[in-house]
């Protein structure tokens, strides 16, 4: 049997197809086997308010898409438009590959893959405006 499994800490959130669901006291393990299902751990979600730069204003818009909150299909060319600017700033090829994987995962509808590609990305952006001078 496949499909993906869920390690959850005491009382951890996670939003399946837009159904907050919360853990006990106890630490448990959740299979989750309908292929489709939207799934999002609220503790990497992003706050509307965090989404104060490029990148993370691009996870964020990918992450309405996952949780319900936006419409695929009306949101999907803005995404990939926003992708393909991100790639004029991220020009080395890791970063190359992660953008290549999410326009691929957009484009084919797996959109919690779309969000962890560009999440990827964050630790670069944070290190780039770290090193720009004041």
């Amino acid at each position: 049997m496949g499909g993906l499994v869920l390690k959850l800490s005491p009382k951890e959130r996670v939003l399946i197809n837009g159904a907050v669901i919360e853990n006990g006291d106890r630490r448990s393990r959740l299979s989750i086997v309908s292929p489709d299902a939207n799934i999002l751990r609220l503790r990497d979600a992003i706050h509307p308010n965090e989404a104060n730069t490029p990148v993370r204003r691009v996870c964020y818009a990918a992450q309405l898409i996952l949780t319900g909150d936006a419409d695929p299909d009306a949101a999907r060319f803005s995404l990939l438009r926003s992708i393909e600017e991100l790639s004029q700033v991220f020009r080395d090829s890791d970063s190359r590959r992660c953008l290549a994987e999410a326009t691929s995962s957009l484009i084919n509808d797996e959109h919690y893959k779309c969000l962890k590609s560009l999440r990827s990305l964050l630790p670069r952006e944070e290190r780039l405006l770290a090193a720009r001078p004041s």
